[in-house]
């Protein structure tokens, strides 16, 4: 049963937070992810290179490098292409070699020939799997990060001397 109050006025008001029947969904928002789409019609025959996600419905022949994002091959997608990424799901064919530095998924309708390397992998029941597959250490993913920080500093250092080196001084 609902129960109103009545206000100073004498005008009856239901409030949904007097009402415990009532539904309000929380409403979240997140951030659009931005993400690049290759349609069912299209072939393309090439090199992709880019640094945004990336799914594929359509056909591609060549060579796909996008090295800190995801690729989807969708339900439609047939890829003859060798593939780098962080992440690739695959839900349709692929051909070709895969290196990922965090995680390969194939769902249960994705077929993959040829060899996979990564940190993670995932094959459901019913996806097809023909080649080898190479699962490395998160600590080979760890080594590579300190080694590229440690290059940094390198390159750093080394600008900071030249730099100086190059400094012309005041005159007095």
């Amino acid at each position: 049963m609902l129960q109103s109050s009545e206000n100073i006025n004498g005008v009856r008001s239901t409030s949904p937070a007097s009402n415990p029947n009532s539904y309000n969904p929380v409403k979240t928002t997140t951030a659009p992810i931005e993400q690049a789409t290759i349609g069912r019609t299209l072939v393309i025959k090439g090199e992709i290179i880019g640094a945004e996600a990336l799914y594929i419905d359509g056909r591609i022949e060549g060579k796909i490098t996008l090295p800190d994002n995801r690729i989807t091959i969708g339900r439609n997608g047939v890829v003859q292409a060798d593939i780098t990424a962080r992440e690739v799901v695959v839900m349709g064919k692929v051909s070709g070699n895969i290196e990922c530095s965090d995680r390969v998924d194939i769902r249960s309708e994705g077929s993959v020939t040829g060899e996979v390397s990564t940190v993670r992998i995932s094959v459901e029941d019913g996806a097809v799997l023909k080649g080898g597959i190479q699962v490395r250490s998160g600590e080979h993913k760890h080594q590579n990060q300190d080694s590229q920080k440690k290059a940094n500093e390198m390159q750093k250092s080394a600008v900071a001397e030249a730099q100086k080196a190059m400094a012309v001084p005041a005159s007095a």
